[in-house]
């Protein structure tokens, strides 16, 4: 049995199947209270998160890299480390991205982001969506049964961001190529899985955004290479780049565990496919209480600019905040029987695993729109959706595997079995 007392939450690998005990025994201490080796500052209390997303004084320099990031800012350095931040952040792993951003620049790049995503092409990219589902269904449905992530939910999930942010039809393959795990055409050995995929991906924007800017054409590309910020100035490059990338791999990494995990609570509560099946209208309140049962962001960061407090608690400037959404959508104070999924639990789209403040989701109309397209056609044409218990073992002794990492919650495989509808 894991000592809660002393386990390193970033490697310690017997947290990985089931974290929620171990979120439950730092909540039963404190709400906000010292973890992990690190002396990071955990919070899994709903209303003392929401008091962090909302305050300026906590920075989001370091949300991905936490305790890792290389900052030589500690507690007790100073009443006011903003200085520091500032000095240092260019360092940190993913500075250049909006996650870990702050105002102004944060504020400056999502009003470029909300140029770049707009109704119309949200309401297009929704269409493409109800095709997308249909298609990639057709690939496995005749087998009765399938490895869920890769048969659908990556490719899904990918697709949909690619055609979002207007990647050529001609590229979609090698995109699932490296990617979405799937061997695709004629690529074989000769795609590019050799690279980093991020690498990858960023080069491949580059250089779509600056043929676009030489060459225009009437395509969703040339709109992103024309965006301009609110004054009117042209971002670099580089700026609409880090965007769509980051866009293209957030997008694709939460939706997949989103319609993973309803998929798997589906499969295992066959109540839930009658009910879903019987009453579409209930679907979107599914898919939150799939959010706070299993939220796909595990853990993200935050910095004390100034000494300042979560509740009652003091946090002296240069704190590193560890946000833990999971945690958080199963505190007992917000949400009754925290540990059960109820498909109708009323106050369900309180949920934060897509955070609150400044940096809320801005892909959680897209998450929720996959999600809904997908589980519409999903019953549509599938029936008696089960868990392969030759994978999973019996109902009473479940065995998944989960993405082995501290930042991100999801199922690293899915099989089941259904039977499909004519």
């Amino acid at each position: 049995m894991t000592d809660f007392e002393t386990v390193d939450f970033f490697t310690d690998e017997s947290l990985i199947p089931d974290p929620y005990p171990y979120f439950d025994h730092l909540r039963s201490k404190c709400p906000v209270t010292p973890a992990t080796p690190f002396n990071v500052l955990a919070v899994t209390g709903y209303e003392e998160a929401l008091a962090v997303y909302k305050d300026p004084a906590f920075s989001s320099c370091i949300s991905v890299a936490g305790p890792f990031s290389g900052m030589p800012i500690g507690p007790g350095d100073s009443d006011d480390v903003t200085e520091l931040i500032e000095q240092h952040r260019g360092a940190v792993p993913m500075a250049e991205h909006i996650t870990s951003q702050d105002p102004p620049l944060h504020t400056r790049t999502r009003g470029l982001l909300n140029k770049l995503i707009t109704p119309k092409r949200l309401k297009e990219n929704e269409d493409f969506m109800w095709r997308l589902a249909d298609q990639q269904l057709d690939t496995f449905l005749d087998k009765g049964g399938c490895e869920f992530l890769a048969a659908y939910a990556k490719p899904f999930s990918l697709l949909v961001i690619a055609d979002l942010l207007g990647i050529p039809q001609e590229d979609h393959d090698e995109l699932k190529e490296v990617f979405a795990l799937e061997t695709v055409g004629e690529l074989g050995k000769d795609a590019p899985t050799s690279y980093n995929p991020l690498e990858w991906l960023n080069e491949k924007f580059y250089s779509y955004l600056e043929d676009r800017r030489r060459s225009p054409r009437q395509d969703v590309l040339t709109e992103l290479a024309q965006a301009k910020h609110e004054d009117g100035s042209t971002p670099e490059i580089e700026d609409v780049m880090n965007l769509s990338t980051f866009l293209f791999a957030a997008g694709t990494e939460t939706t997949t565990k989103l319609v993973s995990s309803a998929i798997r609570f589906i499969a295992d509560n066959p109540g839930f496919e009658k009910q879903l099946r019987d009453d579409r209208s209930k679907i979107p309140a599914f898919l939150e209480e799939t959010l706070r049962m299993e939220s796909p962001v595990k853990s993200h960061f935050r910095m004390a600019r100034t000494t300042t407090k979560i509740g009652e608690v003091e946090v002296p400037a240069g704190t590193t905040v560890m946000l833990l959404p999971g945690a958080c959508n199963r505190d007992a104070r917000k949400f009754a029987d925290p540990n059960e999924f109820r498909a109708d639990r009323p106050n369900v789209r309180e949920q934060i695993a897509f955070v609150r403040g400044a940096h809320s989701c801005p892909g959680a109309p897209l998450a929720r729109a996959e999600g809904r397209i997908s589980l519409n056609r999903i019953l549509d044409r599938m029936s008696e959706i089960t868990i392969s218990a030759e994978h999973h073992g019996p109902p009473d002794n479940r065995d998944f595997t989960f993405e082995p990492t501290f930042i991100m919650r999801g199922l690293s495989e899915l099989h089941i079995t259904f039977t499909p509808v004519d």
